[in-house]
């Protein structure tokens, strides 16, 4: 950990909170209503120590293991994770053991099986819907005229706090593909809240990334992912990280 990486995750965070002000500014919304959540896959632990210390205490990571090894590294910090990438029913010990959030929640066998470990460890989880927006195939998620059905089937799952839904748009120079994903999400959320079941909140909308946050800032997004407009650009592409995923993972 060095003073100089501490300022750069500062200065980038101030600068990534001014464009989420900004674009909260032409939706007329207030910049409180969005939090900004640091994504950091290949991130290394130590970095995180000076992210920490620049002001940081909430992570969001894609891969469960790293996400792990990353948690008890920092165990003696007060910072809490959100694993915001596919989740094997598998792996639900292992996210249950310290994540405070899971926002890609989008099978009822995922339900189940982390509901018998939330039981069993006598604790509850805050979990967002995730929805693919944009039908690609490399994409997890429910489709979205699934998502009404899904959500009466989750009160059955005590442990699991639904407070809203998560997407990941096209991955797409088009700005319009990319926010047609978004608002489709938020016109979604807004159909099915008055519908949802009464333990059923869906306050949240989880969108947007490093390249298209303020887009989904003006599109009703209440937590955007962004990584390397924090931490920097990974040296390597996503496909030398997690091959065949593609587009599948949760920040650019």
């Amino acid at each position: 950990m060095t003073k100089t990486d501490e300022l750069l995750i500062r200065q980038h965070c101030d600068e990534v909170r001014r464009r989420i002000a900004q674009a909260c500014a032409r939706a007329g919304r207030a910049p409180e209503e969005v939090r900004l959540l640091p994504v950091t896959k290949t991130v290394a632990a130590e970095r995180l120590r000076a992210a920490f210390v620049a002001g940081l205490t909430e992570f969001g990571e894609n891969k469960i293991q790293e996400a792990d090894a990353k948690a008890e590294h920092l165990a003696d910090l007060p910072v809490t994770w959100s694993i915001i990438g596919h989740l094997q029913t598998n792996k639900a010990k292992q996210a249950v053991r310290f994540a405070r959030e899971f926002q890609a929640l989008d099978s009822l066998r995922l339900a189940e099986a982390l509901e018998r470990r939330l039981q069993g460890a006598g604790r509850g989880l805050d979990v967002l819907v995730q929805v693919n927006t944009s039908a690609e195939a490399s994409k997890f998620g429910l489709a979205p005229e699934a998502v009404a059905d899904f959500l009466r089937a989750l009160p059955a799952f005590s442990a699991l706090r639904v407070r809203g839904l998560m997407t990941l748009a096209v991955f797409d120079p088009d700005t319009v593909r990319v926010r047609a994903c978004f608002r489709r999400l938020r016109v979604l959320r807004d159909r099915l809240r008055d519908a949802a079941p009464p333990a059923i909140a869906l306050d949240e909308l989880s969108m947007g990334m490093s390249g298209d946050f303020e887009a989904a800032v003006e599109e009703g997004a209440t937590v955007v992912r962004v990584g390397q407009a924090i931490f920097g650009a990974r040296p390597l592409p996503d496909s030398h990280y997690w091959p065949g995923e593609g587009s599948g993972v949760a920040d650019q």
